[in-house]
């Protein structure tokens, strides 16, 4: 699949769902990804990007930003509270918010710098063990929480559990989300976008479709 096959899956889907496909954001997934892959995306006019690791991104899109204008950096995998500080200098959106410990960390970094990306709380929606995330009885409480701090929440984030349909986990994210007054669904990836976009996904995180199997790190 391409870039170009990609945004006219979106528009596709968003019209099907009757809604605006400009109200759904694109973000290339780029780890673990060649640099000549991720540039040859740059220079097809895309801007918004996600990274899992922040050393990764550290080491990849400064050098990227000094050539191309405007890139929007979202950064979707688990955050160490000990990078948080090299996270937000980095990135524009944070999504994988899952505990108090962190919320707290970005809400003295971003007193001390008078900044702060948009923020998303990861959900457990499948309350897997191994997976991060705050559990779906707990969301309210720590949207709460995070308001106190005065956190720009921008929305959910889930990636339902690999064995299950997508869609039962989509809507209980945006449930979660209307329930606490929020309007960011960060959901859908490759292989379920569609499916993200007509439970109101307004970010998708989609990174083979568009670079190509991923290369393992060494």
């Amino acid at each position: 699949m391409s870039l170009d096959r990609i945004r006219q899956e979106i528009e596709t889907a968003a019209h099907t769902a009757g809604r605006d496909p400009s109200d759904v954001t694109l973000i290339a997934v780029s780890k673990v990804q060649p640099l000549d892959r991720v540039e040859a995306i740059l220079r097809a006019g895309h801007r918004v990007f996600g990274e899992n690791r922040v050393q990764e991104a550290a080491s990849k899109w400064p050098e990227f930003r000094t050539r191309f204008d405007g890139i929007e950096l979202h950064l979707i995998g688990p955050l160490q509270t000990n990078k948080t500080r090299q996270a937000m200098e980095l990135a524009q959106a944070i999504h994988s918010v899952d505990r108090p410990k962190l919320a707290r960390s970005i809400a003295r970094i971003a007193q001390e710098i008078g900044a702060c990306p948009d923020l998303f709380i990861q959900v457990n929606t499948g309350e897997e063990p191994q997976k991060a995330g705050i559990l779906p009885s707990d969301t309210d409480a720590f949207v709460a929480e995070c308001r106190e701090m005065d956190l720009p929440l921008r929305g959910l984030m889930c990636i339902p559990p690999v064995d299950e349909p997508a869609a039962p986990h989509f809507a209980m994210l945006a449930r979660l989300a209307s329930d606490n007054g929020l309007t960011g669904l960060s959901m859908g990836m490759s292989a379920d976008f569609a499916e993200a976009i007509a439970h109101g996904a307004t970010h998708i995180r989609v990174g083979s479709a568009i670079f190509g199997e991923r290369v393992p790190q060494g």
